[in-house]
């Protein structure tokens, strides 16, 4: 299965990849121009919520390791080094040590050390002095009692118990080291990081500039001389832009099925890749208030939901149905069909799961008579307003009658981090393909990402069980269980997994698109130009 895997990622790689061909030497120069789908509310990644943040910052930063940016599908055998040059656990495997490189430079000429590292995660940890204002993946660290150092040049995580994936998240493009000598305020407005391209400007609602960084420790990296994101919020007007030559490339992931015939129409020669990103359209709900705090409402929800009709409409049949879990094969966690299709309002008989549906509502006090009314809150970007039009439309079947509410990014997720919406239709983007982050993440009881309140102690007893197992047979039927007990419990329904487009011109060079993460292949430093 192992061999099989490798030859999908492989092939993938070699489909997305449009680098290196053999004896062909990459060009120095030029700036790679963008679009972007949106004004991302600050440019600090450790106070981020979504990759509108990642792609245009990811490349101002390094991590200690990384998912190697030519592999298209992530996994613990594609990760490398990154600020750190090797690593070992130990025998207990409770403490994870990282041998530095000597001599980085921070972008402002400072000297990076082991203290950056220890900096960084105290303040993922919440144990600083100086505070993040969003800490959304603080609960990736519950198992780290302490980081430590010996010397400048290595650090070393301490554990409370094995915890074997934590390597998958510090490779994720979520977990970059920040310097220990500017504050968290400086970093959403000026970051300054390690990486292959210096910050330049951030003009909200206008465009993100960087330039090439020419003491970066990796000697002939990157190609390009800098990169330019131009904000364009409408997706056909981006387009648009495109086909005309304004830019060398889409906004990474953002081009839906219909919108990339038409482009392939109008720019036959443009490369593109269509590929699965480990994003989920979901129905998040406010357990804690009425009239979601009933459960009855909350299943009534799930069953409603026919999954292929958005699938039908919004990608023409090109996404997947699936779990928490990214589905199969780009997920290497996905639980199996036939287990999947036992769950309530994930079978095929649509009209059978919404007459229950209705039971459900009629029992809450809802009828033919009496239909509750909701806002269905959501982000005001395309990829979140047509699949919320659809829901909206599909719970008229079951006595709800929903209006939009649509918020603009930089108030989204603070808004649904502070409990304040009924119900929203949200995309859940998975950092890393790995259960820890998927579980702790999005349904321990208190994280800050766990916006629908969902609390089940004995589940995060299971969270722990699998987070610790070694055997990777073991860990995935676990992972399976939890995973059927998750949607069974209406945590967070979820509607699909999105396949979708990123396209470049042909003379772009050496990018990859990753397949079960659309958060860790954005640093761009083996781009290159060929005009």
């Amino acid at each position: 299965m192992r061999s099989v895997r490798a030859l999908i990622a492989a092939i993938l790689s070699l489909a997305a990849l449009c680098g290196t061909a053999r004896g062909e030497e990459p060009k120095q120069g030029g700036i790679l121009r963008l679009y972007h789908r949106d004004s991302p509310g600050s440019a600090s990644i450790h106070e981020g919520a979504t990759y509108s943040v990642n792609v245009p910052f990811m490349p101002v930063f390094n991590n200690l390791v990384i998912y190697d940016q030519e592999v298209a599908q992530n996994s613990m055998n594609s990760i490398v080094p990154d600020l750190a040059e090797s690593w070992a656990w130990s025998a207990d495997k409770k403490t994870l040590t990282f041998k530095l490189r000597h001599g980085v430079k921070w972008h402002d000429g400072k000297p990076f050390s082991s203290a950056d590292v220890k900096c960084t995660f105290d303040m993922l940890m919440g144990k600083s002095p100086q505070k993040f204002r969003q800490n959304p993946r603080k609960s990736w660290y519950e198992e780290v009692v302490d980081v430590t150092t010996n010397g400048d040049d290595e650090a070393s995580f301490n554990l409370k118990r094995p915890q074997p994936s934590l390597l998958a998240l510090l490779a994720s493009g979520y977990t970059p080291i920040y310097p220990c000598h500017v504050s968290p305020a400086e970093m959403r407005v000026h970051p300054i990081g390690t990486g292959p391209f210096k910050f330049v400007e951030f003009k909200a609602n206008e465009s993100i500039k960087l330039t090439r960084n020419p003491d970066y420790f990796k000697k002939g990296l990157p190609h390009l001389d800098g990169i330019e994101f131009t904000i364009i919020p409408n997706r056909s007007t981006a387009i648009l832009a495109f086909v005309a030559g304004k830019f060398d490339m889409t906004f990474p992931t953002e081009v839906s099925i219909p919108l990339l015939k038409d482009l392939k129409a109008q720019a036959p020669n443009a490369v593109c890749v269509v590929a699965p990103n480990n994003v989920s359209t979901n129905i998040i709900v406010n357990s804690s208030d009425p009239p979601f705090n009933d459960p009855d409402i909350r299943h009534a929800l799930a069953l409603s939901l026919d999954r292929k009709a958005f699938i039908s409409i919004l990608f023409e049949g090109q996404a997947d149905i699936g779990g928490a879990m990214e589905p199969a094969p780009d997920g290497l966690w996905a639980m199996p069909k036939d287990m999947m299709e036992q769950i309530p309002g994930y079978g095929p008989d649509i009209n059978a799961n919404r007459e229950e549906a209705r039971k459900l509502m009629q029992k809450a006090g809802y009828g033919p008579d009496k239909h509750l009314q909701v806002k269905v809150s959501t982000r005001n970007i395309a990829v979140y307003r047509d699949p919320a039009v659809i829901l909206i439309d599909q719970l008229k079947s079951i006595y709800i009658d929903a209006e939009l509410d649509v918020v603009e990014t930089a108030n989204w997720f603070p808004k649904i981090a502070r409990k304040d919406y009924a119900l929203g239709l949200n995309l859940t983007g998975n950092a890393v393909d790995d259960p820890d982050q998927s579980f702790y993440e999005n349904y321990s009881c208190g994280s800050e990402r766990n916006y629908t309140n969902y609390c089940n102690r004995d589940i995060e007893k299971l969270f722990d069980e699998q987070s610790m197992e070694t055997d990777l047979d073991k860990r995935r039927k676990l992972v399976w269980e939890i995973d059927k007990k998750l949607q069974e419990d209406v945590a967070r329904p979820i509607i699909f997994y999105a396949r979708t487009g990123t396209c470049w011109q042909p003379y772009v060079k050496g990018v990859t698109v990753m397949v079960n993460s659309s958060y860790n292949g954005y640093r761009y430093e083996d781009v290159w130009l060929d005009r």
